[in-house]
């Protein structure tokens, strides 16, 4: 994720959510004096600290890979609750998230209905990393959360008296519950930097036209 907004010129990581700590030191080689959270659980967010939360909540509850059961909801290792609950606190202007396919079936709708309640404009869709060049499909379901007018009484976006660190097309972001990785170990778990890159130009596109 920060990877590739960060290549649009117009976002900058302010923290990470990362739970394997061996991962730690390449974060923070990549990103120094960025704060890396070990445990989504524990981590709570002020309103308006940041503009963007991101985040590729674990996959296992929804693949159909070996490590996962497709128990949705069910799977405790399932923390899209903790990633609501923290975008709740932060109440950001804009959402991004990222899953396995698997997750359409079983759990998307929570996630849309979720963000919708808590007062976003929502696009879900799929998007493989061979649609941005690379010879592999890796499906992966995408979603961008936009705050409308409509948040509940205490979640409106108010630019001036939030403290939004907006100017010039420069916006604050935070990682979600796993970062970038750069340890070709954790390919597996890791994003194509070119699809967060693409759906940040595209906010920034949007953003400027306000």
């Amino acid at each position: 994720f920060s990877l590739g907004l960060e290549r649009t010129g117009g976002f900058e990581t302010v923290a990470f959510c990362e739970i394997e700590r061996r991962l730690w030191p390449n974060l923070e080689r990549h990103f120094p004096g960025v704060p890396i959270y070990a445990d989504i659980r524990e981590l709570h967010g002020e309103p308006h600290a940041v503009d963007v939360v991101c985040g590729g909540f674990p996959c296992q509850p929804y693949s159909t890979a070996s490590a996962g059961r497709a128990k949705g909801a069910e799977d405790d290792r399932a923390l899209w609750p903790e990633m609501r609950r923290l975008v709740a606190e932060i109440r950001p202007e804009f959402v991004i998230g990222e899953n396995v396919a698997g997750i359409d079936r079983l759990d998307l709708e929570r996630v849309v209905s979720d963000l919708e309640t808590l007062g976003f404009d929502l696009w879900p869709f799929e998007i493989p990393a061979c649609a941005v060049g690379h010879d592999h499909g890796r499906p992966r379901i995408w979603f961008v959360g936009h705050a409308n007018q409509n948040r509940k009484p205490g979640c409106a976006v108010d630019e001036e008296a939030s403290g939004l660190r907006y100017s010039g097309p420069r916006l604050e972001g935070v990682g979600g519950p796993h970062g970038v990785s750069f340890w070709m170990g954790a390919l597996g778990n890791a994003v194509v930097p070119q699809i967060p890159e693409l759906i940040g130009r595209a906010i920034l596109q949007a953003r400027a036209a306000v």
